[in-house]
């Protein structure tokens, strides 16, 4: 069998008119494994609220962090692509959960250059429901209908991994170097509490106390808080930061269901207050930049730390392109193929 990789991003809407920002998100929406409600309530809360305010609010954020190129997102997983088909002698394709760059594309791609067994990689350090879980879903439904012979294998988060962890925090201390900061905020993308509990294959172990993340268990797995939490602890460690200068916040809530907390908005806002003047922020749920850390982070955080009278604040670029990190994926990569090969001898 010929093998392949496809690496899989979020997605980005085709261009910031409110248009194709209203068809990016209800595709985006509608997933659900995003929004996890019955169908109905889902059409009515998506199609019948969020479409008829939110497209022209969204165009106006992308159309502050769009870039000549076009979405950094898109430009950037496609930079990374290309270092990592550099790095490896199999087919490398790119695709996206949503938008035009479709997961069904992808494969055709590969397929097209007689791949029949693919190595899916969601550009997801942690597993959560709304982002690896969905990936792998529509994958295996494009597999049955159209890719029938087809093998595919998932890449396991890798949030753990001691190489990541060394390029992660290598990253972050190249952007502290020389900077005179207080506090360093660890922001990770947030999703609602129940996502956690659905997630939990034990049906017992996650109760999203102080206590769950960290004590043992087979619920780690497809755990994202755990997973998030595990993250911090692992780069404070790398880079011997001190109890107090760092802490662990969740961004990006929608609706008034319990999510995942401390919010960073709230957190900047407190650190802020608290008299913290000088903040570096980093966001290790997402390799590469996109309007979640670009506006939302780099833009409206900023806005809320000097509003209540912070002075300088630093956000540290995701991975993006970087060497390094093209290099680790490239080394999972050959990870894959070399036990595929060993276990087809055997």
């Amino acid at each position: 069998m010929k093998k392949g990789v496809l690496l899989v991003n979020l997605g980005s809407p085709d261009s910031t008119d409110t248009k194709d920002v209203k068809r990016y998100l209800d595709e985006f929406l509608m997933d659900p494994r995003v929004i996890d409600v019955p169908r109905w309530a889902r059409i009515l809360l998506v199609r019948g609220i969020i479409l008829n305010t939110r497209p022209k609010q969204s165009a106006a954020a992308y159309k502050r962090i769009w870039w000549d190129e076009g979405s950094p997102l898109i430009v950037i997983s496609r930079r990374l692509q290309k270092k990592v088909q550099d790095n490896v002698t199999l087919p490398v394709a790119l695709a996206m959960r949503y938008g035009s760059l479709t997961l069904k594309k992808g494969l055709q791609e590969l397929r097209d250059q007689g791949v029949d067994d693919v190595l899916v990689v969601p550009l997801y350090p942690q597993f959560a429901m709304a982002t690896t879980e969905t990936i792998n879903v529509k994958v295996e439904e494009l597999r049955k209908e159209f890719f029938p012979t087809m093998e595919i294998t998932s890449l396991p988060a890798f949030y753990n991994q001691p190489e990541y962890i060394k390029i992660l925090s290598k990253s972050i201390s190249e952007a502290l170097e020389g900077l005179d900061y207080e506090h360093l905020l660890f922001s990770y993308h947030g999703v609602p509490e129940r996502h956690i509990r659905k997630s939990d294959i034990t049906r017992s172990h996650c109760k999203i106390d102080n206590t769950c993340c960290v004590t043992p268990s087979a619920a780690h797995r497809f755990c994202y808080r755990h997973q998030c939490l595990e993250t911090t602890k692992l780069v404070v460690d790398a880079l011997n930061l001190q109890e107090g200068t760092y802490s662990t916040s969740f961004q990006s809530r929608l609706g008034f269901d319990p999510w995942l907390q401390p919010y960073t908005d709230r957190t900047i806002e407190r650190l802020g207050k608290s008299g913290i003047r000088k903040m570096v922020i980093v966001t290790p749920a997402f390799v590469s930049d996109c309007l979640e850390t670009l506006e939302e982070i780099a833009m409206e955080g900023e806005e809320i730390f000097h509003e209540v009278g912070g002075k300088e604040f630093t956000t540290v670029p995701c991975l993006n392109d970087r060497d390094d990190f093209a290099s680790f994926l490239a080394g999972k990569i050959d990870e894959w193929r070399i036990v595929d090969h060993k276990n087809a001898i055997a």
